[in-house]
């Protein structure tokens, strides 16, 4: 499903117009956007949870030439499940 087929999925579940569907669905990523970047963590009870993790400074190998070199440490989103996410995906 890509956000076109998202936004009319919204639409007709909630009985808004695309227009106002696609407003909300993008208002909903810019705030959760705007709270990971300042590094909080947003809580859907019953969806998941998004929140910022921490990945290590590490040395890696370049495929092609096989040369060793340092990759930085970085800021990374994560998502995690809620349980009625979780059972309705294996029900």
């Amino acid at each position: 499903m890509n956000k076109s087929e998202l936004v009319s999925a919204i639409a007709e579940e909630s009985g808004l117009t695309k227009a106002d569907a696609a407003k909300a669905l993008d208002a909903a990523v810019t705030v959760i956007t705007q709270a990971m970047a300042e590094g909080d963590q947003v809580a859907i009870i019953g969806f998941g949870t998004f929140k910022v993790g921490e990945r290590a400074a590490r040395t890696g190998r370049n495929p092609q030439t096989g040369a060793t070199m340092e990759i930085p440490a970085a800021k990374v989103p994560k998502f995690t499940a809620g349980k009625a996410l979780k059972e309705a995906v294996n029900s």
